[in-house]
C-alpha cells in the first residue's frame, strides 16, 4: 500500500478501512515536555505532536464558563496548592506542581434553584466571546499545511456540568430531580451546537469532532446505562448527529470505567472511543470483540508500562493487544490509556512510536475468519 498522509490515515482508521500503518496521537503533561526540553531532546517551543510526527491536531475549544466577565480569584495559597473561585462559582483546590484534576471544595450551583438563578441566564445568552475564532483558524490552517487530521475539540454535557455543580450534586440531581439535569444537558447542548455552527460557518469545517466526557471512575461508571440513556444520551445524539450531518466522524474521550455505557454511546453516534483506562478496569481487546464492527478505538495501552521505562514491558503490552485488534480488522489509533507524565523517559517515548508504527493493519482476505480464508485458498 502506498504511503498515506496523516489526514488520509486517520480518516481511513475511523472508517475502519485499510491503512498503510497505525495512526498515532498522544496527550502529554506540560511537565513532560519541559523535562525533555531541559534534557535537550526537544527544542524549546517545539510541539511534541510535531516532534513525534503525530497524525491528529485539535483546536476550537470554546469557553463554557458561566460568567465570562468574572476574573478567577485566589482564596488561599500554600507552597503546594492554590484554592480558587472561578467563573462557574466553583471553589477548587489545585496542585501547583502537578497536572491533575482539582479537588472540589464547594459550588454555587447545587440544585435547580441555584442553576436557574446563577447559571442558566448567562448560558442561554449568545456571546461570541465564547468562540475562539482566531486560534481555531490558525490551528486548522497549520493542520492543513502539514496534512494532519484536524479535530474540533470541546466538552460535552456531562463534562460541562460537573465543573459547575460538582459530581455529587449532579448525580444526586439525576436521581432526585432528573428534569433539572436534563435542562442542564439541553442548555449545554444548545450552547455547543451554536458555537460549532458559528465557528464552522466563519472558518470552515474540521475533519472530525472530539468530545471529552469523563463518565467513569474505578470499576464503575458514574451512572447506570439506564440513567445515561434517559438523561445524557439525548444530548449526545444531538451533538453527534450534527457532526454526522456535516460528514464528520465523532471521537469520544472518557476516562474511568465506562464499558456499560459504550452501547448507548454507539447508539448516540460515537465513531471512536478514546482512552479506555486500564487501571479503571477497561479492556481494549474485550471492547474490540464486543464493538469492533461498529466503532474504532484509540488508546487502551497501559501507560504504567510506559512509565516503567522498560522496553520489554512496553513491547509485551503492545503485543498483547494491537495484533489482536488488527486480526479482527478493527480501526485502531496508537495512544496510551490516559496521558504521558514526566516520569516517562524520552527514549521510552521514542521506542513507543517506533514499536507502534511497526505494526501493519491487515486488509481484505487477511481479515476474513480463518475458516473462510481456508476455503478461499482452495477455491471453495
Amino acid at each position: 500500500m502506498k504511503a498515506m498522509t496523516s489526514r488520509e490515515r486517520v480518516a481511513a482508521t475511523l472508517a475502519r478501512q485499510p491503512v498503510d500503518r497505525l495512526a498515532a496521537h498522544e496527550s502529554f503533561w506540560a511537565e513532560t515536555g519541559r523535562r525533555w526540553v531541559a534534557e535537550g531532546h526537544v527544542r524549546d517551543g517545539e510541539s511534541l505532536e510535531d516532534h513525534f510526527d503525530l497524525d491528529i491536531r485539535c483546536g476550537g475549544w470554546p469557553n463554557h464558563v458561566v460568567d465570562l466577565d468574572f476574573k478567577p480569584v485566589t482564596l488561599e495559597e500554600t507552597e503546594e496548592t492554590r484554592l480558587t473561585l472561578d467563573g462557574n462559582g466553583a471553589r477548587l483546590r489545585w496542585m501547583k506542581h502537578k497536572g491533575n484534576a482539582p479537588e472540589h471544595i464547594g459550588f454555587t450551583v447545587t440544585d435547580r434553584r441555584t442553576w436557574e438563578e446563577f447559571a442558566r441566564p448567562k448560558l442561554v445568552q449568545r456571546d461570541k466571546r465564547r468562540i475562539p475564532f482566531e486560534s481555531y483558524r490558525d490551528a486548522r490552517a497549520n493542520a492543513a499545511r502539514q496534512q494532519r487530521f484536524f479535530c474540533w475539540s470541546g466538552i460535552a454535557p456531562f463534562e460541562c456540568m460537573h465543573p459547575l455543580c460538582g459530581h455529587e450534586h449532579m448525580l444526586m440531581g439525576m436521581a432526585m430531580d432528573p428534569d433539572w439535569v436534563k435542562d442542564m444537558v439541553q442548555t449545554y447542548v444548545d450552547l455547543v451546537l451554536w458555537v460549532q455552527q458559528e465557528l464552522f460557518a466563519a472558518e470552515g469545517k474540521p475533519d472530525g469532532v472530539w468530545f471529552y466526557e469523563d463518565m467513569g471512575f474505578k470499576a464503575r461508571p458514574f451512572m447506570s446505562p439506564e440513567m445515561y440513556r434517559e438523561i445524557v444520551q439525548p444530548g449526545h445524539a444531538q451533538l453527534f448527529g450534527y457532526a454526522h450531518s456535516l460528514g464528520l466522524k465523532v471521537i469520544v474521550h472518557s476516562c474511568g470505567y465506562v464499558a456499560p455505557l459504550v452501547p448507548g454511546l454507539i447508539e448516540a453516534g460515537m465513531d471512536c472511543l478514546q482512552a479506555m483506562e486500564v487501571k479503571a478496569g477497561m479492556d481494549l481487546v474485550e471492547l474490540a470483540k464486543a464493538h469492533g464492527k461498529k466503532i474504532a478505538f484509540m488508546g487502551g495501552l497501559d501507560v504504567r508500562e510506559l512509565i516503567s521505562n522498560d522496553t520489554a514491558r512496553v513491547d509485551a503490552e503492545m503485543d498483547r493487544k494491537i495484533p489482536a485488534l488488527l486480526d479482527m480488522g478493527c480501526g485502531y489509533i496508537l495512544h496510551t490509556d490516559h496521558s504521558v507524565p514526566s516520569e516517562v523517559n524520552y527514549e521510552s517515548m521514542k521506542h513507543w512510536y517506533e514499536k507502534g508504527r511497526s505494526y501493519r493493519a491487515k486488509s481484505g482476505a487477511q481479515r476474513a475468519p480463518k475458516a473462510r480464508r481456508a476455503k478461499a485458498a482452495v477455491g471453495v
